[in-house]
């Protein structure tokens, strides 16, 4: 179950990352892609090869809101369609605009941006939303953004990031927790479209890093493949919003976007503190990640146990349903049930 999902929304880019008519190169599973912002705003994602003679797009630039190849000039609308080659003369016939290269289907939200990567014959409207927040702004940024580079295939990395029990390891810090504050804890689980939920609850007593919210904040995971993770942490009227997103970049490099939302206004005060927060959990997950590699490369057999695994194997049974599904041409049919689940964390 190592297959990269396709037929998915992930979130490509943060949107502070792409000035107008400025352009941003990234390979997402194996497929160079190119982003370029317009002068109006308006955001493109097309191949990043020029169908002519191969040169990566990348090394041209944003001309009149088309990219233009630094190679002969030939330029290209955000549908990919060629609209310009300076060499034709007034005699010559060619119609440009039959020459097109692959674009990629885009939304832009919350301060990031989102591509499709699927086949051509699938209904994008099928597969999965990126999230939204019931009290928060489409067109709000986040009050924090990181992005991480994973040394892993994108199965590690989700199902590392996901894992309850290696916090008093992984993430052994004074504002978080010891290994030595380890308790044993039963949360309710249950399905979600295309996912699965920690259905909402008062953080636990050795989670530290909650009480910098004040008062009773109560939480909830919500999990969705492609590999979308969001907690809604409420305190009273307002809330507070973690997204991690993953995307493949290869079979064995993942990006990892977190952005923070919130609408408390006395946490702006606290915000080097909770950036700190996340800078250096990612950190340990990083380092937790990367020393996994040595082991991997031997290809030893691994294990999954119940229940702090359980929600590692709702992921691969979330894939394996979600890729028979599209084989079957049938609905999808979530195989994760209500359920409580207990470890020791």
């Amino acid at each position: 179950m190592n297959e990269l999902l396709k037929n998915h929304w992930y979130l490509a880019v943060p949107s502070a990352k792409l000035a107008k008519t400025k352009m941003l190169s990234l390979e997402i599973m194996g497929e160079p892609i190119l982003f370029f912002r317009k002068s109006t705003g308006e955001v493109s994602a097309i191949r990043d090869i020029c169908p002519h003679r191969g040169i990566p797009l990348k090394f041209g630039r944003v001309v009149e809101d088309k990219v233009e190849c630094p190679y002969h000039g030939w330029k290209f609308d955000g549908g990919g369609v060629c609209r310009e080659i300076p060499s034709l003369t007034s005699e010559q016939k060619l119609d440009c605009t039959k020459i097109k290269i692959k674009s990629y289907s885009l939304i832009e939200q919350y301060g990031g941006i989102w591509i499709f990567m699927g086949d051509a014959d699938f209904d994008e409207t099928l597969a999965p939303r990126p999230p939204v927040f019931s009290d928060i702004d489409p067109f709000s940024t986040p009050n924090l953004c990181d992005i991480v580079l994973f040394p892993c295939h994108i199965d590690h990395a989700v199902i590392g990031l996901m894992d309850p029990a290696h916090g008093p390891y992984v993430h052994q810090s004074w504002f978080w927790r010891t290994s030595k504050s380890a308790y044993e804890k039963r949360k309710n689980f249950g399905p979600v479209d295309y996912g699965f939920q920690m259905k909402r609850h008062k953080p636990s007593k050795n989670s530290k890093a909650y009480k910098i919210l004040g008062g009773e904040p109560t939480t909830e995971i919500t999990f969705r493949i492609p590999g979308t993770r969001v907690e809604h942490v409420q305190v009273g009227k307002r809330s507070f919003y973690s997204l991690t997103a993953l995307m493949p970049l290869s079979e064995n490099k993942t990006q990892v976007v977190q952005m923070v939302f919130w609408n408390i206004p006395w946490l702006s005060l606290a915000k080097p503190l909770v950036k700190r927060f996340g800078k250096t959990f990612l950190g340990q997950d990083l380092d937790a990640v990367t020393k996994q590699q040595e082991g991997l490369k031997y290809d030893p057999s691994l294990m999954l146990i119940n229940d702090s695994d359980t929600q590692a194997k709702w992921y691969f049974a979330l894939k394996k349903e979600w890729n028979e599904s599209l084989e079957q041409k049938r609905s999808f049919q979530n195989p994760v049930k209500d359920v409580t689940l207990s470890w020791k964390s």
